[in-house]
């Protein structure tokens, strides 16, 4: 007869490496979760925990029609990029979707409205302009981007793993 008999410092021994393998597996994960980065001239202003579906906009005022332009985007499937799903205006003008072969064109009061636009996007530019109170909204935070940084600043957005926040 077999006697599967083990020391108490064996056992604490088990114990030890499996709550470090364990712990091990959690930080990996954790460090690999995906996260909405905005940056202004390359320094982070925000970052958000984000997942596939999670929703953002941008805010600004037309360059040439002087009228405010909305534009509404999610995190695609994979976490590493958005879809520009649908933009929100109140004029035609240079710049703004309008065909349709660009996705679904209505009219809603006095808004156009461009829906199933579907364009994927790896990192998202945007820059200041004069008088265009550019803003960015990700979740129930709006960051109004042209009172923080000077005018032409590049903001940058983009779903990076966590552990890039650390190296920065």
């Amino acid at each position: 007869m077999f006697s599967f008999y083990r020391s108490e410092s064996a056992f604490r021994s088990i114990i030890y490496v499996s709550a470090g393998v364990l712990l091990f597996i959690l930080f990996i994960w954790y460090a690999l979760r995906p996260i909405l980065l905005l940056e202004g001239n390359g320094k982070e202003i925000l970052s958000v925990e984000t997942k596939a579906g999670d929703k953002f906009s941008t805010h600004f005022t037309h360059s040439v029609q002087k009228t405010p332009v909305e534009e509404f985007f999610i995190v695609n499937d994979n976490c590493n990029g958005f879809i520009l799903r649908s933009t929100r205006y109140q004029s035609f003008g240079v710049g703004l979707p309008f065909l349709s072969s660009d996705g679904n064109f209505r009219r809603e009061n006095d808004y156009f409205i461009m829906d199933d636009l579907n364009r994927p996007i790896k990192i998202l530019d945007l820059r200041t302009g004069v008088d265009s109170e550019l803003s960015i909204t990700i979740g129930n935070e709006t960051v109004n981007l042209y009172k923080i940084m000077p005018l032409g600043t590049l903001f940058r957005v983009s779903i990076i793993p966590r552990y890039k926040l650390w190296s920065s």
